[in-house]
């Protein structure tokens, strides 16, 4: 039996349903990515219009869509193209890490977006410095970006004699803990907790996730020299970040000699 030859795209669109010609273009579009096409470069607007004898403002609208959904990427005077995976930043523990500088680490250009920076008391987060609730604090919020995607919303609070001379810095494009560092206050030291949390619907809008997503949430009471200079609680996309650590043999327990390779010595133990 012959083999039919492929449906054209024009036909693939169906003009007298309820579903736009846009969505249903991105939809098309879509299946054939997925069916390997275009491996040699995505078609640009006026090739897919005449493909699927639509308007341009049906292919903006279908490649917008493909852009928010991460398959394309798109930009003024460039043709579409498919969109490269965002790299992943590993992060070890155990280490007084600073995300601006693992993000540029990995090749990619930190920013951040400052939407609160501003003297206030929190009686909450007071004694979690070690100061009384009436304790006036530095307040900085930002949306932090890694190559313009949104990566962690990051929520700090430093005792006002610490963070005062930093009400002035512009923190688009650097890290908090270079500026405390020019001020004399380098932070060495700390604690953080890192649990997995959903975030609300306003957090979701701003990291650029769809309902519901997981997020990494880090709180963390950063030291100077063993003194509490800051408390941080970040939220973190789950698919963009990962902590790293190196594993010690526990106490007790010996390593194998080289080439010893018993079943006995190689048995866990989960106590």
């Amino acid at each position: 039996m012959p083999e039919l030859p492929p449906t054209p795209p024009a036909a693939r669109l169906h003009r007298h349903v309820g579903t736009p010609l846009w969505r249903q273009l991105a939809a098309d579009l879509r299946e054939r990515l997925d069916g390997g096409e275009f491996t040699g470069g995505f078609p640009g607007e006026v090739e897919l219009g005449l493909q699927y004898s639509v308007s341009r403002h049906t292919v903006r609208e279908a490649l917008r869509q493909l852009r928010a959904d991460g398959v394309i990427s798109t930009g003024r005077g460039r043709r579409p193209r498919l969109a490269a995976p965002d790299p992943v930043i590993a992060q070890a523990t155990g280490i007084a890490y600073s995300l601006f500088s693992s993000v540029e680490a990995c090749g990619l250009v930190q920013t951040s977006v400052v939407r609160v920076l501003t003297v206030r008391a929190d009686g909450v987060v007071a004694p979690r410095l070690g100061l009384e609730e009436s304790t006036p604090l530095v307040h900085l919020e930002r949306l932090r970006l890694a190559d313009c995607t949104p990566l962690a919303l990051d929520r700090v609070w430093l005792p006002a004699s610490i963070g005062e001379p930093l009400l002035d810095v512009d923190f688009c494009r650097t890290s908090l803990y270079e500026e405390l560092a020019r001020t004399g206050i380098p932070v060495t030291g700390g604690q953080e907790t890192v649990r997995a949390v959903i975030p609300s619907r306003a957090e979701h809008d701003a990291l650029g996730l769809e309902r519901p997503s997981a997020v990494f949430s880090l709180e963390r009471t950063g030291t100077s020299s063993g003194v509490p200079v800051e408390w941080r609680h970040t939220l973190i996309r789950a698919d963009r970040f990962a902590l790293t650590s190196t594993l010690e043999p526990r106490p007790g327990a010996a390593e194998p000699a080289s080439g010893d390779h018993s079943s006995s010595a190689l048995t866990p133990s989960f106590d």
